[in-house]
């Protein structure tokens, strides 16, 4: 193959990972078509993009988009794996696919430039996700606020129903 369709693979990889930074990399070496096009099918669903990639060509391009932390897991057959919500998402869904279809092998991942190993995955996959962290502290910055309206409310109901009690005892 010459240099410059070497380059111009090279190119297409980068543009088609465009501006992500947070990857995981499996084998589907051994997934059968029908499963591989329900599991593709799956990831379209979830907004998650897979490349199969050829490791030298993918090395290249992830380098000059400025990531790294995968060199290591780029050896065999490797598909990358990007998109989704957040990378917590991702790994989710990777994660069940993985369950769902057994011979798809989780190689590792590489978030905000750390690389992950499998197990590494598996765990950022039962972690909690951007959405369910926000609503979590918004939750805990909203319960101090909850507790000072309650401990104000409850002394004006306590009188309310005293003088329901009387007025009620005053008509009988």
């Amino acid at each position: 193959m010459s240099r410059q369709i070497k380059d111009l693979e090279i190119a297409a990889i980068g543009d088609r990972i465009g501006d992500a930074s947070d990857f995981i990399v499996i084998d589907v070496s051994r997934v059968d078509a029908i499963s591989a096009n329900r599991f593709r099918i799956g990831l379209r669903s979830d907004n998650v993009s897979a490349l199969t990639v050829r490791n030298s060509f993918a090395a290249m391009a992830l380098q000059g988009r400025g990531v790294a932390g995968l060199d290591s897991l780029l050896s065999g057959p490797s598909t990358l794996v990007w998109g989704s919500e957040d990378v917590v998402a991702l790994a989710r869904c990777v994660a069940k696919w993985a369950d769902e279809i057994d011979t798809i092998t989780i190689k590792g991942g590489t978030v905000e430039g750390q690389t992950l190993d499998a197990g590494g995955v598996e765990a950022l996959s039962k972690s909690k996700g951007r959405l369910e962290t926000i609503a979590e502290l918004a939750g805990l910055m909203l319960a101090p606020g909850a507790q000072i309206a309650g401990c104000m409310q409850s002394p004006g109901g306590q009188l309310a129903g005293q003088l329901k009690t009387i007025s009620e005892k005053d008509e009988a």
